[in-house]
């Protein structure tokens, strides 16, 4: 019998590891494409610093804490990554990590401040790997390379009721085709494409991201079978434990928690405004 995971510092350090290196992957495709953006990453004391663009919501820090211990130099070196290229300082943390002294006096001390909440979510599989949906119009199949643009727009139109998120969904499209890891899905109703997702595996650990759905196609299962492939896809390819992140208490966390994905923790994303001294 498969010993159990539970939701300890061990698995923590798988989840934090495995979205750490999607987004780093991430930000290595965006700097191929689009070097005037000065995207790119660094490991402080275990911590993964992603750099985006100013407005990007991937510029943070993964795993502080988590790792390593940190110092006061290696978060000011931190914090000097972020603010020497105009962006304010982001840190999202699990509390395992914040539990480890001295970080969360750290943080406070040197005048960060929580903005946000996230719930980290986890599902053991094969648990989860079910035949398709129960609406059987709709078909989820792997979107080719020649589908980029096809997957960003229906992530876009799937977004819509997000407003700050258009312009960084918008320029997505030649990253996401410059990636050297990462699958897309799209899932299609009669053969018109009306949802799409993402997926990524690192470690053992299929980071599940990205689903949206057009609003006029919604409530017709699209969700649950763009879950459901991808379950299937990431333990044929040898991964024993999903992820995904939600908002607490959101639609998207009752889904997850309804197909069984249980709540390993919930992080805080902390905050130092750029000029900040």
């Amino acid at each position: 019998m498969t010993e159990r995971l539970f939701a300890d510092l061990s698995l923590a350090r798988r989840l934090e590891k495995a979205e750490a290196h999607a987004s780093a992957r991430f930000v290595e495709a965006r700097a191929r494409v689009m070097p005037e953006t000065s995207a790119e990453w660094r490991e402080v004391a275990g911590a993964y610093a992603m750099f985006d663009g100013v407005d990007s919501p991937l510029t943070q820090s993964f795993g502080l804490g988590l790792f390593d211990e940190v110092e006061a130099e290696h978060l000011e070196e931190l914090t000097g990554f972020f603010h020497d290229r105009g962006s304010a300082a982001y840190h999202e943390t699990c509390p395992l990590a914040l539990q480890r002294p001295p970080l969360l006096a750290l943080l406070s001390g040197a005048g960060y401040h929580p903005v946000e909440l996230s719930s980290v979510l986890y599902l053991e599989l094969p648990t989860g790997v079910a035949d398709a949906a129960s609406n059987e119009r709709i078909a989820v199949r792997q979107a080719s390379e020649t589908e980029r643009d096809v997957w960003v727009r229906v992530t876009v139109e799937g977004w819509c009721e997000y407003p700050e998120l258009m312009d960084y969904l918008e320029g997505i499209g030649p990253v996401m085709a410059a990636r050297e890891d990462g699958v897309l899905f799209l899932a299609e109703l009669e053969g018109e494409p009306i949802a799409a997702a993402a997926l990524s595996i690192h470690g053992g650990v299929a980071l599940l991201a990205g689903a949206a759905t057009v609003p006029q196609a919604r409530r017709q299962g699209a969700q649950l079978a763009l879950l459901r492939e991808r379950l299937r896809f990431s333990y044929q390819h040898g991964c024993d434990v999903a992820l995904m992140c939600a908002q607490p208490g959101s639609a998207s966390q009752r889904n997850a928690e309804r197909q069984g994905f249980r709540i390993a923790y919930t992080r805080i994303k902390w905050e130092l405004p750029a000029g900040t001294n």
